[in-house]
């Protein structure tokens, strides 16, 4: 993923909480620049209140749009039609669509079909429409909870295997997942799927590459979504595959790390 994408985060206040404010924009950065930060919603109404102590400490602009009809989400129309003036702006090379709404997958489909990089975030209720539709979806309660862990005492570091090992099964532990995900069972049939399309002669498949992959055909894929911070940690757990690591880099302190069904 290209870190120098400048990306538009553009919420809709209306169905996403403020106590998210923090961990979408830390989220975001592992994908590129955080360029435009507007969240929509019609601010008379006492619910957002909430949400100016965040406007302020992480620079959102608020856009402000009038409820005219009782029971309508008065800010799509305008949180779609400000995407499509960025869009058009040529000064993004992505979007993040912070809602769990379905309403905009149309959007999310018209960007990519522009070019564009969609990152979609949603708490858990977001229906498939939507985050099928995008590149990448993050559940909202997973960052949530990952920030949450965040001041645990880190794990030591493992020290460097010697070239052509293969890694033993690792036993660790899940911590209980924020949102109801696709089982593992399915998980691992995906990923062994793909390490036989992609594997080399020998069977082994570079672990970063079954990543991309496994991310393009399950766009809410998550590690943190099982409770494990990378998916190297999931990977160990499931039965059926080898694991090698081979140190590269100065003091092999840096591993590839490849997979192979046994």
């Amino acid at each position: 993923m290209d870190r120098d994408n400048k990306i538009a985060v553009l919420v809709d206040a209306e169905n996403v909480s403020e106590k998210y404010a923090q961990d979408l924009l830390d989220e975001v950065t592992n994908y590129g620049i955080p360029t435009y930060k507007r969240v929509y919603g019609d601010w008379t109404k006492s619910q957002l209140r909430n949400w100016k102590d965040s406007l302020l400490t992480y620079s959102f602009t608020p856009i402000q749009q009038y409820s005219y009809t009782s029971g309508k989400n008065s800010s799509d129309s305008a949180m779609i039609i400000d995407a499509m003036d960025i869009l058009y702006s040529g000064k993004v090379t992505g979007f993040c669509l912070v809602t769990s709404d379905s309403d905009f997958t149309r959007l999310a489909m018209r960007l990519r079909e522009a070019g564009m990089l969609v990152l979609g975030m949603g708490e858990k209720k977001t229906p498939q429409p939507f985050i099928k539709a995008c590149e990448k979806f993050i559940y909202l309660e997973v960052l949530k909870n990952a920030e949450e862990k965040s001041e645990e005492k880190p794990e030591k570091e493992e020290k460097p295997e010697k070239e052509g090992a293969v890694q033993k099964k690792e036993k660790k532990t899940a911590e209980k997942p924020a949102v109801s995900v696709v089982p593992l069972k399915k998980v691992r049939a995906v990923i062994k799927d793909i390490v036989n399309s992609i594997g080399n002669d020998e069977g082994w498949a570079y672990l970063a590459d079954v990543g991309n992959n496994l991310s393009k055909r399950m766009p809410d894929f998550d590690s943190r979504n099982y409770g494990y911070r990378k998916l190297i940690d999931l990977v160990s757990t499931l039965s059926g595959f080898e694991i090698s690591r081979i140190p590269v880099g100065e003091g092999g302190k840096v591993n590839k790390i490849l997979i192979k069904i046994k």
